[in-house]
């Protein structure tokens, strides 16, 4: 497909149509001029003049609806795609070279084999941290897995805002492995495209990450991600359970509000959670939390506390306790999905919004995430959750919020009723600034290419 005929698809009515499933009603517009606007960045020489087609992927980033710092210690999570993604228009080279270029960064030209010809595709110390990590890991997972690989060009541009919670970086990795393996591969599932995201970001880039962000951009759509088994073995898949989710269809908004903190120096606080959660598991004989149950851990809780802390106890109960609201959440939406009564539908949602409050106070006050110990003077993410709920309290409203990500500084997440939105708008940004707020929708496709 060249450029002119490319252009012209993604201004079709077929196009329309994804557009609209990806990013809603009145984004139709948007959309095509945003990959419209990748175009001129393919003719240059980096993108081969070749008989390969021009051809367009997707990736989406990921919220997380309940399961807060779970996931590291084979626990439960409910997760959603979002409409923010990360694209690229990609053309097929014959030459094992990946040329990646994407709005805002250098361009990346990576060889995937040495001088001889031979695959180079072992870890490099130089290139941790970067996208030539990333794309050096996939390509060499691949190989493990006896894929084929080799070269392409892609230009893209992520929409995934960076630090929100919303796995910029897992967006990415699964987009990079959905187009190895359209242009190379038999057409691997979503969760095997998740996994070699996952080992890239573990092994190349030197991040200790969990799959959770990966598995939720991959598989699309709201889905509830149960890793308790590979707790007894690392070499089985988690349990993943689609949900069909639509926030909108009960009158509520989903969204994020940025409070300006920065991660900066967070790293400490990020992995004691899951290296105290680790010693609770420990002190039991277990290597993770989800080998043990609630009540044993209660049951010995005065040695738990002489031994590791109180807040090790604390960050363990909400281990236990957010998997059982992980279950609930799942329950009440499979619930929804499958009743038709208005009434009752109203009520199985307002049960969601009071879980969902639970799971973001239980974040505050057990896993004591929301705001660092090492600095607390900043407390933007425990300040928004406070505004929020004072919000909902003046306005008679029903809504929920809870920290979302990682958190101790970045976004909180708020589900809100849409004819609240723009008095909520107006409220947050008085005190967190212009574009603070920003919505989040559903969407049901993971890392694809589109075929218009």
């Amino acid at each position: 497909m060249t450029s002119g005929s490319l252009l012209e698809k993604i201004n079709s009515k077929s196009a329309a149509q994804i557009f609209r499933e990806l990013y809603g009603e009145n984004e139709i517009d948007s959309a095509r001029r945003r990959y419209a606007a990748l175009i001129p960045g393919t003719q240059d020489s980096y993108f081969p003049k070749t008989e390969e087609p021009l051809r367009i992927f997707t990736a989406p980033g990921r919220t997380e609806l309940a399961g807060n710092h779970t996931d590291h210690n084979c626990g439960k999570i409910l997760a959603a795609s979002i409409q923010l993604d990360c694209i690229a228009i990609v053309q097929k080279r014959n030459d094992n070279t990946v040329f990646f270029r994407s709005a805002g960064f250098q361009d990346i030209s990576i060889k995937l084999t040495d001088f001889s010809g031979a695959p180079d595709l072992q870890p490099k110390p130089e290139e941790a941290g970067t996208a030539k990590a990333l794309i050096r890991g996939i390509a060499a997972e691949l190989r493990r897995r006896g894929f084929d690989t080799g070269g392409f060009s892609a230009n893209a541009e992520s929409a995934v805002l960076p630090g929100s919670g919303l796995s910029s970086s897992a967006a990415v990795e699964v987009l990079i492995g959905r187009i190895f393996d359209s242009l190379y591969g038999k057409g691997l599932s979503a969760l095997e495209i998740a996994r070699i995201g996952q080992i890239a970001e573990n092994v190349y880039f030197g991040k200790p990450c969990g799959l959770m962000d990966q598995a939720a951009c991959s598989c699309g759509g709201a889905a509830a991600i149960d890793f308790t088994q590979t707790a007894l073995d690392k070499t089985l898949d988690p349990v993943i359970k689609q949900i069909n989710f639509d926030i909108s269809a009960a009158g509520y908004i989903l969204c994020i509000v940025n409070t300006g903190g920065s991660h900066a120096d967070l790293t400490s606080e990020y992995a004691s959670i899951p290296a105290e959660m680790k010693a609770v598991a420990a002190f039991f004989g277990k290597s993770v939390l989800a080998e043990l149950d609630r009540e044993t851990v209660f049951d010995r809780a005065g040695e738990v506390r002489k031994s590791l802390g109180d807040r090790a106890l604390l960050r363990a109960l909400h281990f236990f306790d957010e998997n059982a609201r992980v279950d609930a959440m799942t329950g009440v939406l499979l619930k929804m999905e499958n009743n038709i009564d208005k009434t009752e539908k109203i009520n199985l949602f307002n049960l969601y919004l009071d879980l969902a409050n639970e799971s973001g106070d239980s974040s505050w006050k057990l896993l004591q995430n929301v705001y660092p110990a090492n600095n607390p003077s900043s407390q933007g993410v425990a300040a928004a959750l406070a505004i929020t709920k004072d919000f909902f309290r003046r306005q008679k409203l029903r809504g929920a919020c809870r920290v979302h990500g990682g958190g101790f500084a970045g976004t909180i997440q708020v589900i809100i009723p849409a004819d609240a939105m723009n008095a909520y708008n107006a409220c947050i940004e008085k005190i967190f600034g212009a574009g603070a707020v920003t919505p989040l929708r559903i969407r049901p496709k993971g890392a694809v290419e589109l075929v218009f």
